[in-house]
């Protein structure tokens, strides 16, 4: 029988045997430098003072070096799988769970070097450690619009909690031709805080709205076989539109990361995961 472990490094809603393994895993990680990123509930807490209890652990990796924190994780005694080819991996030791992760669900918000570059020094469970920068939290959760799960909330709250200390460009940058998505962001931050709206830069919104006004002023292109960008907001949601309306997944564009086999292995794992989806 496992006996209580004591650290004050423990938060009080956390398993005594599920923080030692967290705690584990980070310090493995540390001592065989693999470059890692933590993210997830630990890291939004540290951004917005927010407390969030979740049952797992989120490590943000680059994809070529998921090889080397499976070493490692399996040489700590876990089992480690790949989940969902395009995004996702997890390692796993007596029903305790860390998520790695190397890109996003719709396969647009890849880890890369720059995720490193702008990376924040902290620590986290006693454990010295970096956290995924504020931008790339919002490029990646600014995506997720499930019927069952809407990070907007998430989002408005980084805005309202960093909106000084964020990269703007460099913002606009990862989301790219994307914009709009971000854009519906800032608008609705300024809907729910409307004493707060001016934090974000004036600038910004211009150069957006001047966006949505060339794109409305434009002619717009007939495409006998237009495109559907839903998929990367939601997986389930739009699926009518390009099993039964005759668009295309934009998912099998530049746009995505994603290929024929990891699209579908992903609209199969709605089912395994109750309509929740993973991250």
């Amino acid at each position: 029988m496992r006996g209580p472990i004591v650290n004050d490094a423990c938060p009080a809603h956390l398993d005594p045997d599920t923080f030692a393994f967290y705690t584990r895993s980070l310090r493995a990680l540390n001592a065989a430098g693999v470059p890692y990123l933590v993210g997830g509930a630990y890291a939004f807490e540290r951004y917005t003072c927010i407390a969030r209890h979740t049952k797992d652990f989120d490590i943000f990796v680059r994809p070529e070096d998921v090889d080397d924190v499976f070493a490692v994780m399996a040489g700590a005694g876990c089992e480690t799988e790949i989940t969902f080819p395009h995004w996702l991996a997890k390692a796993t030791c007596n029903g305790e769970l860390v998520d790695v992760i190397f890109s996003s669900g719709n396969g647009v918000a890849t880890v890369d070097e720059a995720w490193f570059e702008y990376a924040v020094d902290d620590t986290v469970l006693g454990v010295p450690a970096r956290l995924i920068p504020a931008e790339e939290m919002i490029w990646s959760k600014g995506f997720i619009m499930e019927r069952e799960r809407y990070d907007g909330a998430d989002i408005a709250h980084v805005l309202h909690a960093r909106a000084e200390s964020l990269d703007w460009r460099r913002l606009l940058l990862r989301f790219g031709r994307h914009w709009r998505v971000l854009f519906s962001h800032f608008v609705l931050f300024g809907f729910i805080y409307p004493s707060e709206r001016a934090r974000i830069p004036a600038w910004v919104m211009t150069e957006l709205t001047r966006r949505l006004q060339r794109e409305t002023a434009s002619v717009p292109v007939v495409d006998p076989s237009p495109i559907c960008r839903g998929p990367i907001l939601s997986r389930q949601q739009y699926l009518p539109d390009i099993e039964d309306r005759g668009y295309r997944d934009v998912r099998l564009t530049h746009e995505s990361a994603m290929n024929e086999d990891d699209i579908q292995l992903w609209t199969d794992g709605i089912k395994i995961d109750g309509e929740r989806p993973a991250a």
